[in-house]
């Protein structure tokens, strides 16, 4: 999901600088120079940086040509300030400064947008446009009408197939909103190409090989280190999603048939419930296990009894405020009134807008804001504490210096509110009244088979994503293969296939926000690895002992001491330091993610024996 703004999409880091031209003082620098230099610096940043956070806001949640235009002209200025200061920075290399200061100026050079002030406005032209084609984008499908449809044109966005392809078991239906939707991205083809160009050229300017290698410079390691961290961690969890897989796949070849058995072993991408099939909880009735004597719980309907019959916005601010009491029980302060003021819950009637969640820190202190169209449903709710997750981490680390105030890396920022969401057990529910009881040691399985079908599902979705992109930035892939190689990574991680032969008069990687967003991806993986890191320590912080999947830390103080402690340090020290103190490990470990889902690991292995089923696929 969207960290913030597209401020974030176009500089690809944290760190955003500013400062009016200064003239460079005669002799060798100091210290004291340097000091004086990244002071002015941060304090000349917050003013373009609430610039361009507000035209952002602004484009998103009014889009139009207009507002467009003026997001694009703020993020220009941004961007041109922020490569002077980068350049004027270099005076000071070499020089033996304080440690924190030293980090300031090695955050400050992970900056890679072009210096031709042409070319900047070029490329955030391109990248604003790009957002706006993604957000503006409809499905019109012929003769459609009904509640779903926009009654005005009789249209279809995403958020209106996200609904359908959820609740649809109708493959010709399904196949038509999969292929509906991925017309909306061919246009954007040209413009994507154009940004992978100006974004590389902006890298090389700043020392770096292309986009791709600057954005995996992020991490306090090199970038093949980073690359061979994420291979390293994605082994170890292959065997688990291959299971997964495998017991899917038969569950949807016992629904639908000849739709869904492949002589590859694939699974079509349309059948999983979500348009880019990353992940599949919208299918859990067709994949459940057989029922035991326990009735498994409606979330969605225990959350419209509780919320009643209220008005949509009345509805999406009900929901956000499960969000915000979850962080309230550990000791965090509430959202500031304006966050109640100034987010948008729903999606507007009178407007287009991106409605793909995202969490906003429009001023770098208490201006937070979540942008959503909330529906009252299971997910939803998770997501709630996810984006609201994003806005207490960055109030937590508000009075760090402004180099600082980001996560420890991009994927801890991801992870903070879907640790939190683990912590949405049927403990937690039953102690907010959603549910009467808590089920049985019986009902784990299906509990854990829901959450894996999205944590677990998901994997090789967060890996190719940037893979697909490190390709093409570094010249491996060319625009001609665009889709070629995008099938090819989809069909080699995820195992699945289109639902009609693809090639390069389509360009389905825009079908997905992130890529003409911008919005590198690598950090989605990354969270679904920390957030079972922090959320073991949080449940040992709490005193919990018993089976991982079951812990609830709700209310717990100490857990939240512990949370805050994390979040409070931003991006002051590598985030291996910040990870160590949280959780005593110092790497990405996919061991307290295992240890979670080793009961359905078992359980998925038997079940495919009995079901003599094999995991794996075919790749072309």
């Amino acid at each position: 999901m969207k960290l913030s703004h597209v401020l974030f999409a176009l500089l690809m880091t944290p760190i955003a600088m500013a400062q009016s031209a200064a003239p460079v003082p005669a002799g060798p620098p100091t210290v004291a120079e340097a000091k004086a230099f990244l002071d002015h610096a941060e304090a000349d940043l917050l003013a373009l940086s609430n610039e361009a956070s507000l035209a952002g806001w602004v484009q998103a949640t009014y889009i139009t040509d207009d507002t467009e235009a003026l997001a694009a002209k703020a993020n220009e200025r941004l961007l041109t300030r922020t490569n002077e200061i980068v350049i004027a920075a270099r005076r000071f290399k070499g020089l033996k400064l304080p440690p924190d200061m030293a980090r300031k100026f090695m955050l400050l050079n992970l900056n890679g947008t072009p210096t031709d002030p042409k070319l900047v406005a070029e490329l955030t032209q391109t990248s604003t446009a790009l957002d706006g084609m993604y957000g503006k984008g409809k499905y019109c499908p012929p003769g459609k009408t009904g509640p779903e449809v926009n009654s005005e044109n009789a249209c279809l966005g995403i958020e209106q197939i996200d609904v359908l392809m959820a609740k649809s078991r109708d493959p010709k239906e399904l196949q038509d909103l999969w292929e509906g939707w991925h017309r909306i991205s061919p246009p954007m083809r040209d413009k994507y190409a154009r940004l992978v160009e100006l974004s590389n050229q902006g890298a090389r300017e700043f020392g770096f090989k292309d986009t791709g290698d600057l954005w995996r410079s992020n991490y306090d390691m090199t970038p093949a280190e980073f690359s061979a961290e994420l291979e390293r961690t994605w082994t170890q969890l292959e065997p688990l999603y291959r299971e997964l897989h495998a017991y899917v796949r038969f569950k949807l070849v016992q629904k639908y048939g000849a739709a869904a058995e492949r002589p590859d072993g694939m699974i079509p991408a349309y059948l999983l419930g979500n348009m880019w099939a990353q992940e599949w909880g919208n299918i859990y009735d067709i994949v459940a296990p057989p029922q035991t004597s326990y009735k498994m719980y409606d979330l969605e309907a225990a959350l419209k009894q509780q919320i009643g019959p209220v008005s949509e916005l009345e509805a999406g601010k009900k929901m956000a405020r499960y969000g915000e009491g979850f962080f309230t029980s550990l000791g965090f302060e509430p959202l500031p009134a304006t966050f109640w003021e100034r987010s948008q819950f729903i999606k507007p009637r009178d407007r287009d807008v991106v409605c793909h969640a995202s969490a906003w820190d429009v001023d770098n202190d208490q201006d937070l804001r979540i942008k959503m169209c909330i529906k009252v449903d299971a997910d939803n709710f998770t997501t709630v504490h996810h984006e609201e997750g994003h806005n207490f981490y960055q109030r937590a680390y508000r009075n760090q210096p402004f180099l600082f105030r980001g996560g420890a890396n991009d994927g801890f920022h991801e992870a903070i509110g879907d640790s939190i969401a683990l912590s949405i057990t049927p403990d937690y529910l039953k102690k907010l009244k959603l549910i009467d009881e808590i089920p049985p040691a019986e009902a784990d399985i299906p509990l854990q088979l829901r959450t894996a079908l999205d944590k677990i599902a998901f994997l090789p979705f967060g890996l190719l994503i940037d893979k697909w992109r490190w390709q093409v930035f570094s010249g491996e892939t060319k625009p001609a293969d665009y889709n070629k190689a995008w099938w090819a990574l989809r069909e080699k991680y995820q195992g699945v296939a289109p639902p009609t032969p693809r090639d390069e008069s389509n360009f389905d990687p825009g079908a997905k926000y992130h890529i003409p967003g911008n919005v590198p991806y690598a950090r989605y993986f990354l969270a679904r690895i920390y957030q079972f890191q922090f959320y073991k320590a949080m449940c040992d912080a709490s005193g919990y002992k018993g089976p991982l999947n079951r812990c609830s830390f709700y209310g717990s103080k100490e857990a939240g001491a512990k949370l805050n402690a994390m979040l409070e340090a931003g991006q002051s020290k590598p985030w291996q330091q910040t990870l160590k103190a949280m959780t005593g490990t110092d790497h990405l470990d996919a061991g307290p993610m295992l240890e979670y889902f080793d009961p359905l690991y078992k359980w998925l292995k038997e079940q495919n024996a009995a079901n003599k089923v094999s995991p794996g696929w075919q790749v072309k």
